[in-house]
């Protein structure tokens, strides 16, 4: 990375790292706390919303603090602690399970741990763990994974945090550690078909919903198969083929299981009117909020969904709605624009970096960003169905933009050669 001319430019560089990421960061994050500030802006006030911005602004005091210690750590510390923090991820993850409790928008679900005061998130730190712990085990590699058998202990690396994630239940954040997992076995040289082969279960599972569509689909599968045989050990193949089986068969009975609302989030989002006042209620509303936006938005602080409290989270998961509604379609765009430069400097770093850990992990944070990025914007437009699962930078939550920090301090250290 080129550095800056001047005194002031190399200032900037020497605290910051890297001065377009960190920009990037610092610009998004300042634009969160003035949209939870106009989400806060309602005809009746609400006690969740009110002052909300101004716990967004201490906690980003707090990031920013976290932001300067670890950019200072050695890049080998980092290295070094990635197994121990991934441990205790898990046990954290695991004691979620037994003492976690509600608080703010997940009221009644075991996501939190409380400590005094102070309550967070151990998903979110989960996060951070898994990405250097996978990165740690890739990087020891000799050679990239070039079979499925390749891919069993990397998956079973993201599938223990994954696990126990999904029964907090936090699906949204269980996505992250998908995003991660992929992202970092295409970086770490996995081919493609492998990757295709690793995610064909939960694609059967996807496409059960039709006989016709998954039947296409399966003898697709065993095409792809019998092309690539001699990369694939006959034990691989057959175990593919039951895994898709399986998905295939347990697909209606895992439906019969899911609670009603997380079935009614799957069909709202087919027909959002089978269920207006209910289900549907949330992406009707979001819909309705960023059409009426416009061009140029009806204004800051002035959006009408908004201030009738139509909109549902609108500090957290619906932030966007927000953006879409009171900056209309050039606002909207101009931060989907942003959040494209920070993913895109991210790849630079990657691409940059000498050592295979530091590249590892710097693209295990792409894969967890873009996860989020594009399943809640999705989700605010009709794109995907609706999940709990929160704006990088922009939505409310003070754990989550500490972990958005924490990946960005970890992205400007292991870019830099010690």
């Amino acid at each position: 990375m080129a550095s800056p001319s001047g005194p002031m430019g190399r200032w900037v560089e020497r605290w910051t790292g890297d001065p377009l990421l960190v920009g990037a960061a610092m610009a998004l994050s300042l634009f969160g706390v003035a949209m939870i500030y106009s989400a806060g802006v309602v005809n009746v006030p609400s006690p969740v919303t009110q002052g909300a911005w101004r716990r967004q602004l201490v906690w980003l005091a707090l990031a920013l603090v976290g932001f300067g210690v670890i950019w200072k750590v050695k890049a080998r510390w980092i290295e070094w602690i990635a197994f121990p923090a991934y441990g205790l991820a898990v046990i954290l993850l695991a004691a979620t399970l037994v003492v976690g409790t509600g608080a703010g928008t997940a009221e009644g679900v075991g996501r939190w741990i409380g400590i005094g005061p102070i309550r967070f998130q151990p998903a979110e730190f989960a996060k951070l763990a898994a990405v250097l712990g996978l990165a740690r085990y890739l990087s020891s590699r000799e050679a990239p994974p070039q079979s499925l058998r390749d891919l069993v202990a990397p998956s079973a690396l993201m599938g223990v945090p994954l696990i126990l994630v999904v029964l907090q239940p936090d699906l949204g954040t269980a996505l992250a550690f998908v995003g991660v997992l992929f992202a970092c076995l295409y970086w770490a040289g996995t081919p493609p078909f492998l990757l295709f082969l690793l995610a064909s279960p939960g694609l059967a599972l996807i496409l059960a919903f039709s006989t016709v569509v998954w039947s296409a689909y399966f003898v697709g599968l065993i095409l792809l198969i019998y092309l690539f045989r001699y990369r694939l050990y006959l034990a691989e193949s057959v175990g593919i083929l039951l895994a898709n089986l399986a998905a295939g068969t347990i697909a209606n009975p895992l439906w019969s299981q899911l609670a009603d609302y997380q079935r009614n989030r799957l069909l709202v989002f087919l027909d959002p009117s089978m269920d207006p006042r209910g289900a549907g209620w949330n992406l009707i509303q979001s819909k309705v909020a960023i059409g009426s936006g416009g061009l140029t938005g009806k204004g800051f602080t002035q959006g009408t969904q908004k201030r009738l409290d139509f909109l549902p989270e609108q500090h957290t998961d619906f932030i966007f709605s927000v953006v879409g509604e009171e900056l209309g379609f050039v606002g909207s765009v101009l931060v989907v624009a942003v959040f494209g430069f920070l993913l895109y400097r991210v790849v630079r770093l990657a691409e940059g970096a000498g050592d295979p850990f530091a590249g590892l992990v710097l693209f295990g944070i792409f894969g967890a960003w873009i996860v989020h990025i594009f399943i809640n914007i999705g989700m605010t437009i009709g794109l995907v169905p609706i999940t709990g699962i929160p704006l990088p930078f922009l939505s409310y939550g003070g754990t989550f933009l500490l972990t958005c920090w924490a990946f960005t301090a970890l992205a400007v250290r292991l870019a830099q050669e010690d």
